[in-house]
């Protein structure tokens, strides 16, 4: 089996900022207890299992919003994830007494300053995201009815903002390609809005990497957690930009050997939030796999739980 591993992939600097946050908040006596994650720090239920190892507790819901997560929460430790946070419930937490640590994606506060800088000068803010998504919500939520969500072209038919002085940005791990189509289809609409493509850096580069270097290969796997909004998306680079099938799985015990039958030279990558032990396990995994030998068909796992968070970096 040949090996295409597609680089750059896994964690980005939004990821390693979050974790480590988690991570020292966790060994810090001075902290008041319970300490709760708002939500999954980032979209990996392996990390998510790791840290409450640690004693953390993730308080998640996916019918609820951030605002109805704080219900349950009553005394402690708040930590907001990666994925930013709506002032409105930062208010709220503080409100209820709780000690609050801000783990937001530095590239999603820079989204954020965008979105309020220009609401200040009288624009309202389209926003191009996936509904439900807790990155979406807290960036609607910086300016309640001056934020409007279009996610498809059915969003644009029936938004009526109540001025034409708009500006347009994005999600940060949206498709390059998805969001600039539709980016354009807003302009076409809306003419005088002027588009702010907030793409984070980590994001372009991954994708730009499987649009181009998956493309020698017959399958694409990506290793990343069925939440994560990323991982989703490199699979569909790789279908829609390379042509070439895309898998993704979140460990090794989800590969489907079925899938390699009439392959021989597959490409690797990872979502951004997925731990780099797990990526690595399904690398050596295809390495040693052999058609004819069934001594190599194991996907059992072998990953560990202390093999999946990396040795935290104290806060300086």
């Amino acid at each position: 089996m040949n090996i295409i591993k597609i680089t750059p992939r896994g964690y980005c600097h939004g990821v390693i900022d979050a974790l480590n946050v988690v991570q020292n908040a966790a060994m810090d006596p001075t902290l008041p207890r319970p300490i709760h994650i708002l939500g999954m720090i980032v979209h990996n239920e392996h990390i998510t299992q790791a840290l409450k190892a640690l004693g953390v507790v993730t308080v998640d819901h996916k019918e609820k919003t951030r605002l109805e997560l704080l219900d349950t929460i009553s005394e402690g430790t708040v930590i907001f994830t990666a994925h930013g946070i709506a002032p409105a419930v930062k208010e709220k937490a503080l409100a209820k007494g709780l000690y609050c640590i801000d783990a937001s994606c530095r590239d999603v506060l820079t989204t954020h300053d965008l979105i309020r800088n220009y609401v200040k000068t009288g624009h309202e803010i389209i926003y191009i995201g996936k509904k439900g998504h807790p990155e979406t919500e807290g960036s609607l939520g910086v300016a309640p009815g001056k934020v409007h969500l279009v996610q498809d072209l059915r969003d644009l038919e029936a938004l009526n903002p109540a001025t034409l002085k708009l500006m347009i940005t994005n999600q940060t791990t949206m498709s390059l390609w998805d969001v600039a189509k539709l980016a354009k289809s807003i302009q076409e609409k809306f003419p005088t809005a002027a588009f702010i493509k907030e793409i984070c850096n980590a994001t372009q580069i991954r994708q730009e990497a499987v649009a181009t270097k998956s493309q020698g290969a017959q399958l694409t796997i990506v290793v990343g957690d069925p939440h994560s909004n990323n991982s989703g998306r490199l699979s569909q680079v790789s279908q829609e930009l390379a042509h070439v099938p895309a898998k993704r799985i979140a460990s090794l015990e989800e590969l489907d050997l079925a899938w390699l039958a009439e392959v021989d030279t597959v490409a690797v990558t990872s979502g951004a939030s997925t731990p780099t032990a797990i990526t690595k396990e399904v690398i050596e995994f295809l390495e040693k796999y052999d058609k004819l030998d069934p001594t190599t068909w194991d996907t059992a796992s072998k990953v560990t739980q202390d093999k999946i968070l990396f040795k935290r970096v104290k806060s300086s």
